[in-house]
């Protein structure tokens, strides 16, 4: 891979001065009722099943394994619903998914949570689905089985306890449609991950004594995963198979969730609630973050009050935060830059192309509006409305406002850089098209894009940041402008894959990165010189620390990793975060934007009793070389030792250990971690 890299993240803003977990605790109000607090949404490709769309909606923030003897789960009495939008001839909704759950006690002699295979709090649940926005719902799933939490190998696997496994139980629970979907309820490892402590502590992340860790590590979310068929979901009722290309905009659908309480909730003097009234939206969630990082804490509660399809009638409240956002006034030396160290690489353009100054209260591109240079294009008011240039003094609505509420379409400028020869505002080459601008915040996936397989050599969890370096510097992808699938462009802000690190990516948006990805360089470019500078160069360099789970996912449906048990190191003891992560592959790390400093391979693999492990690098370092299981548990280091730069070989004998998949994860220094799949077969 070459040295020039431009990124594309035609995406939205991220966070903001509070709070950092994509949607844990956001709101006042929310945060009293966290039963019915949306955590995360995603929406993917299934990995495993081209054929199917995967959506995953988290409820319940902040869950401790051992906290009991009530533990953590789904609540009574609210309505959890998936919303989605496929078709833009019709207002609102056109598929609804709406669960509520049912509690027994099975043995109320016990303070126990499980006895004697006896189950208290023992959850059910009611699937119901619309087909037309609402106005009916049909039963399709009842008595829906929800595992119980991972209390600890007493209560699951034990004689006294259930007599069973987790990893059984969470198989049990996984239950088939008639129209074909499969459903799982559950409590699981809450999959997102971003150090809090950094974020609160004045947006230190990555913090500066160098301790950043996983806030969110070793904490459960209660989750709703439905996988259903992309003919399910398409408007005509079509398979991915009949796309016309894989960014046929007939196959984006808008995605969101939500909680719905009723309005009346009575203390009965017995010790017991009723609720009675109509039922309100009390929470919602679909491009992560908004509410978390966008939207000030004043109108906090009213955005989780609203419908998508009513953020655009209260434009006047919400659009500005958009427009200038206030994250942006860290990254702006003439405002707030210096407040926050970390951020110090994350400059936004303030005179691009010696013209154009992006920084808030500042004008963008508006000068443009109505000239020649943008007629036909996105920018046109006749194409696109005015939303995308609004008005003076709203820099960032050309490039994270179209993210949030309408999507991306595939008109200029909304295409790589690839081709335009300098010109921004000249075609390049095709890279997203998920335009769906009914109403405003939800996850936007088109689903005619294929997905990218975990175990593809360009997998990265950076999505659509990684698919713009392929298709800008890859040989394979630069030289052409025609359309073609490149690796994660099925990645966010392309719908959302467990895998994505939003946290980096948006930190790199609000820096200005989707300015560059079209032609608006940095202010130290220099016309006839590369466009990869320093501060592009800096902002691209940007990490987090934090950049994957901290418990490898499950290859399949439901594809969440299980709960931590409330009796597993997790219960206090933090991750050691010095050791090498499992990533598939890792890039966990972009120094400089060279091109990764390890290179490896496996000979053979599969292989029945040793395989030799070749490995190149770019530079010097200590290099430790570990082999994992498959659930991330560290079986044994093979190198641990300095090594300049170079062609080295190591074998591991795996003679004493059983067949299966491993990883082996080579470290060099603090670049990242470079991770091999290994197959032992018996």
């Amino acid at each position: 891979m070459k040295n020039k890299y431009f990124f594309l993240i035609l995406l939205f803003l991220g966070l903001m001065q509070n709070i950092m977990a994509s949607s844990h605790r956001e709101a006042p109000l929310i945060s009293n009722d966290p039963l019915a607090d949306n955590t995360d949404l995603y929406a993917f490709v299934s990995p495993d099943d081209p054929g199917t769309v995967t959506i995953i909606a988290s409820y319940v923030p902040m869950q401790l394994p051992h906290g009991g003897p009530n533990y953590y789960g789904f609540g009574e009495n609210i309505r959890y619903e998936i919303h989605i939008d496929n078709n833009i001839a019709t207002p609102g909704d056109d598929i609804i998914y709406r669960f509520t759950f049912h509690k027994v006690n099975e043995d109320p002699t016990t303070f126990f949570y499980i006895r004697l295979g006896a189950q208290n709090h023992k959850t059910t649940y009611t699937l119901e689905k619309s087909k037309d926005g609402g106005a009916t719902f049909e039963t399709v799933i009842t008595d829906g089985i929800v595992p119980p939490n991972n209390i600890g190998p007493r209560s699951i696997e034990g004689g006294a306890g259930l007599n069973t496994t987790y990893a059984q139980l969470m198989t049990n629970a996984i239950t088939s449609t008639a129209d074909g979907e499969k459903v799982f309820c559950g409590p699981t490892d809450d999959p997102f991950f971003v150090d809090l402590g950094g974020v609160f502590d004045l947006g230190d992340m990555p913090r500066q004594d160098g301790n950043s860790y996983d806030g969110v590590a070793c904490l459960n979310v209660s989750t709703i995963a439905i996988k259903i068929p992309i003919s399910q979901l398409q408007k005509n009722g079509k398979s991915e198979l009949q796309a016309t290309s894989i960014l046929d905009p007939d196959f984006v659908i808008g995605v969101w969730a939500s909680a719905l309480r009723q309005t009346i909730r009575t203390l009965n003097v017995a010790g017991s609630e009723s609720y009675s009234g109509d039922w309100v939206q009390v929470s919602r969630l679909g491009m992560p973050l908004t509410n978390e990082a966008v939207i000030p804490i004043g109108y906090k509660d009213l955005w989780n009050a609203l419908t998508p399809y009513q953020d655009l009638a209260n434009l006047n409240d919400f659009g500005n935060f958009f427009y200038n956002p206030e994250l942006a006034l860290y990254m702006d030396d003439s405002q707030f830059g210096g407040a926050v160290p970390a951020f110090a690489s994350l400059r936004i353009q303030s005179n691009s192309l010696g013209a154009f100054d992006f920084r808030n209260g500042k004008d963008g591109l508006y000068d443009l509006k109505g000239s020649p240079a943008v007629a036909g294009t996105a920018l046109d008011d006749a194409v696109f409305g005015t939303l995308l240039l609004p008005a003076p003094g709203s820099p960032r609505s050309v490039d994270l406002w179209p993210i949030f509420h309408t999507g991306v379409p595939n008109v200029i400028p909304y295409q790589l850089a690839t081709g335009k020869n300098g010109n921004p505002l000249a075609a390049g080459k095709p890279f997203i098209n998920n335009f769906l601008p009914n109403g405003g915040d939800m996850l936007r996936l088109n689903m005619a894009v294929p997905a990218t397989p975990r175990d593809d050599p360009n997998f990265s969890s950076l999505g659509l940041v990684w698919a713009a370096v392929l298709g800008l510097t890859d040989p394979n992808f630069a030289a052409t402008t025609d359309l073609q699938f490149i690796p994660n462009m099925d990645g966010f802000p392309n719908g959302r894959r467990l895998e994505d690190d939003v946290t980096r990516i948006e930190l790199q948006a609000v820096g200005g990165v989707v300015l560059a990805a079209i032609g608006l360089w940095y202010d130290d470019y220099v016309p006839g010189n590369s466009p990869v500078t320093p501060q592009l160069l800096g902002v691209l360099s940007y990490d987090t620390q934090i950049g994957e789970n901290d418990v490898p996912y499950q290859i399949q449906f439901p594809y969440v990793a299980a709960p931590h048990s409330g009796t597993s190191f997790c219960s206090g003891e933090p991750k050691d975060y010095t050791q090498p992560a499992i990533l598939s592959p890792s890039t966990t790390a972009v120094i400089g934007l060279s091109s990764p400093d390890v290179f490896a391979v496996s000979q053979p693999n599969p292989f029945m009793e040793s395989t030799l492990i070749k490995y190149h690098l770019r530079s010097s370092g200590k290099v430790d070389v570990t082999i994992y299981d498959q659930k991330g548990q560290r079986v044994e280091t093979i190198v641990s030792e300095s090594q300049v730069e170079g062609d080295y070989e190591v074998t591991w004998n795996a003679n004493k250990y059983p067949s299966g998949q491993y990883f082996a994860a080579i470290k060099l220094g603090n670049t990242g971690v470079f991770t091999l799949k290994l197959n032992k077969s018996n």
